[in-house]
């Protein structure tokens, strides 16, 4: 069995973010989050970014318990949408969402181009091929014996890479917006294959 690994650079980023607010009257926070998630997505649109979605909306109460007792405190309201973009542009473009409204940054996913994952899974194949022939003729060569031919070829795949996932807290937000550009740094995935060759000798 032969292994095969491929790295490529990560250069898309996957964001979700939104708006989340407290408050005693239910209407009026939902409005406030409609009004910020509106800017938020006009915000977004101008910057042209891909697979642009809603995935999320909520609106629930928030209790207080006490010796058993149920004391409603409030609501919050919820927002979140999700986007994708080049990595180079996603630290200035999170600034100017927190400056239009958003409050809260859930996560940004690093991850390779679809074209450049199947180009490494497809190096990865033909390097766990390679790696499989060639412990092959090591051990024959050992035992002097010489391979004849390949019975089977079991092709174990190649793996889809995990996404890298960098987490931004949500209490970092606030001082985002005045500090310097926040720092997003693309990294590597990992694609590995394996392929197992049965060969008579």
């Amino acid at each position: 069995t032969g292994k095969g690994i491929e790295r490529i650079p990560t250069t898309i980023a996957n964001v979700q973010l939104g708006v989340e607010i407290e408050g005693k009257n239910a209407n009026q926070i939902q409005q406030e989050v409609a009004q910020r998630s509106a800017s938020l997505v006009e915000l977004l649109r101008s910057r042209n970014v891909q697979r642009l979605q809603t995935t999320g909306v909520q609106l629930r109460p928030n209790y207080n318990y006490n010796n058993n007792l149920r004391e409603l405190t409030g609501y919050s309201a919820i927002n979140l949408v999700s986007f994708e973009l080049p990595i180079d542009r996603v630290g200035s473009l999170l600034d100017d969402s927190v400056k239009v409204g958003a409050t809260r940054i859930d996560s940004v996913t690093l991850t390779a181009e679809e074209t450049a994952i199947v180009s490494a899974q497809q190096q990865a194949l033909i390097k766990a091929s390679q790696d499989a022939q060639q412990q092959a003729q090591t051990v024959l060569k050992a035992l002097n014996l010489s391979p004849q031919e390949i019975i089977t070829i079991n092709i174990n795949g190649a793996n889809i890479p995990t996404p890298l996932t960098k987490e931004i807290m949500t209490d970092r937000v606030a001082s985002m917006a005045v500090s310097s550009p926040t720092p997003i740094v693309a990294g590597e995935q990992e694609i590995s294959a394996f392929v197992t060759l049965q060969i008579r000798y």
